[in-house]
């Protein structure tokens, strides 16, 4: 791919080269992405998308890289961050905002409007687009119970609008994983509510939080998917595998369903980690664990 036709293309635009995608992620790993592009726009993010298609160059979306290893060979093609499309709008008790806005950031902005129904969202660091396309969700509540639809970049570069009923929402799963496009805005309806009890509530779930899971160590957050039945914390506990370590990945001491990095960790670490406790756990439980976190990119 010719960095010069992309430059030449969108003068505009911020495009970073063989950027190293661990000065992004969360678990502070992964190999360099081709080409990293900064949308500002819907608009931006249409041509993006368009010109990759045309000129048959691989691209995707990354969110907030929060819930996500990239592996250490990196990604090929075009890596599109929405991290500068942040704009939000709150109307009575509707909020419209744009995909790259901070999940945490949008919680804290309803409580302040008095409203009501995204408090289970106030620790969640990823960002609005990555919430909807895993129907995140903490503490009893998930995007699913607030959701009224988005603006969704399809596959053919077309801006349509997908409603709740489009998106199939289940346990950590949306319609649009099974799809190859962009959640560009969201729009949101919550209840009114008493700032000081929404407040209040949000603080408990911050106590909660820091009191259990380990954020002093960069991680992807939780690693898999509970299985029915069970909680994968007291499994893996009960395998005995909390401290384990490969490299400078560790099956954290605080909560065992977080991998944390606490010495330079590669995403090889982390995700040989993964596995073994999958192997473990079907060994001695017979339960299977899927996991939550999205591992994308090359060995």
């Amino acid at each position: 791919m010719d960095n010069a036709g992309l430059t030449i293309e969108f003068p505009e635009m911020e495009i970073l080269t063989h950027e190293p995608l661990m000065k992004y992620t969360y678990t502070k790993t992964g190999g360099p992405a081709d080409y990293l592009v900064f949308p500002k726009t819907q608009h931006e993010v249409q041509q993006i998308v368009t010109y990759c298609t045309q000129h048959t160059i691989p691209w995707l979306v990354l969110g907030n890289a929060s819930n996500l290893i990239v592996r250490d060979g990196g990604i090929r093609g075009v890596v599109l961050m929405l991290t500068k499309m942040t704009n939000m709008t709150i109307d009575h008790t509707t909020i419209q905002v744009e995909a790259g806005a901070r999940l945490i950031d949008v919680s804290k902005a309803a409580g302040e409007h008095q409203l009501t129904g995204l408090e289970f969202a106030c620790g969640i660091p990823g960002s609005i687009g990555g919430a909807v396309y895993m129907n995140a969700g903490a503490y009893g509540g998930e995007i699913k119970d607030v959701f009224v639809s988005c603006d969704y970049l399809d596959e053919t570069g077309t801006i349509r609008t997908l409603t709740a009923a489009d998106m199939a929402f289940s346990y950590r799963h949306s319609a649009v994983q099974e799809k190859k496009g962009i959640v560009l805005s969201v729009t949101f309806e919550l209840q009114q509510g008493v700032v000081q009890e929404i407040q209040e509530k949000m603080q408990e779930l911050t106590r909660l939080r820091e009191d259990k899971q380990p954020l002093e160590y960069p991680s992807c957050g939780s690693v898999f998917k509970r299985p029915e039945g069970h909680f994968t914390g007291k499994l893996i506990q009960d395998a005995g595998l909390q401290g384990m370590c490969i490299g400078g990945a560790q099956i954290s001491t605080k909560h065992a369903g977080f991998i944390v990095n606490i010495d330079h960790a590669t995403a090889t670490d982390y995700v040989e980690l993964i596995v073994h406790i999958q192997h473990v756990i079907f060994e001695k439980f017979a339960v299977s664990l899927e996991t939550e976190v999205r591992i994308i990119g090359e060995q």
